[in-house]
Order: C-alpha cells, then sequence, then structure tokens
C-alpha cells in the first residue's frame, strides 16, 4: 500500500475518532465517561466535556479535510501529532500515577503513538528541486 493510501487512510480513521468522541461527549457526557469506567464526577465536568467535544468535531472536520487533500493540509496534520503527541504523554502520565488503569484508557495506551509514527511516516513532502 503506498505512503499517500496509508496516509488518507489514517486521516479518515483520525475523523471518526474524532467526530464519535466529539458527538458522544457533547450528547452524553456522563455515559461516554463512564463506559471508559471513569467514576461519577461532579455536573461541572460536564461543561469540560462539552468543550473538549467542541475541539474533538473541529478536529475532526479538519483529519476530514486533510484526507481529502493531504498535500493542502499539511497544518492540519501539524496540528494532530501535536495533539497525538500531547495525548499520549498525558496518558502515560496519569497511568503511571495510578490515576487511571490501563482499562480506563483503553486505546488511548497505544493510537497516539500510532497515529504520530503514520503521519510522520506518511506526512507529504513537496518534491525536490533538482
Amino acid at each position: 500500500m503506498s505512503k499517500q493510501k496509508v496516509l488518507s487512510f489514517t486521516l479518515w480513521f483520525i475523523a471518526v475518532v474524532q467526530i464519535v468522541l466529539g458527538l458522544a461527549f457533547l450528547f452524553a457526557p456522563q455515559a461516554t465517561a463512564q463506559s471508559f469506567g471513569l467514576p461519577g464526577a461532579p455536573g461541572w465536568t460536564n461543561w469540560l466535556f462539552g468543550m473538549m467535544a467542541a475541539r474533538f468535531l473541529g478536529f475532526g472536520y479538519g483529519m476530514a479535510l486533510a484526507a481529502r487533500n493531504p498535500a493542502g493540509s499539511v497544518h492540519w496534520i501539524k496540528a494532530m501529532v501535536g495533539i497525538q503527541a500531547i495525548d499520549w504523554l498525558v496518558t502515560l502520565y496519569y497511568l503511571g500515577l495510578g490515576a487511571v488503569s490501563l482499562a480506563q484508557v483503553t486505546t488511548a495506551s497505544f493510537l497516539p503513538a500510532v497515529f504520530v509514527v503514520l503521519l510522520l511516516w506518511c506526512y507529504p513532502r513537496s518534491p525536490r528541486t533538482a
């Protein structure tokens, strides 16, 4: 499979994940948090979940745009690399503290690293001039 196809698939996959999480945290914040095995939280956390949902949805949209035109969307791709790197480091940090378990973070323990590797490996590069 060509790097172009891997990149397009990866961007679409990330878009879907972002949009699903965004919709879930926007319309069912407590149920979504509980589906991750997190304990009940004060009502004000729904405000943070709503703001987080907006960002998930925004970046889902950006990844869909990038999947359609990767070479013209390098800024979206760079932003997602940064987000995924931070996501992974934060997940590892809180796993290390014991604040969350591997069962709670599920795919967040490895998918961000996979996404970063794939996005950087397939990153659209401008052709070199002779």
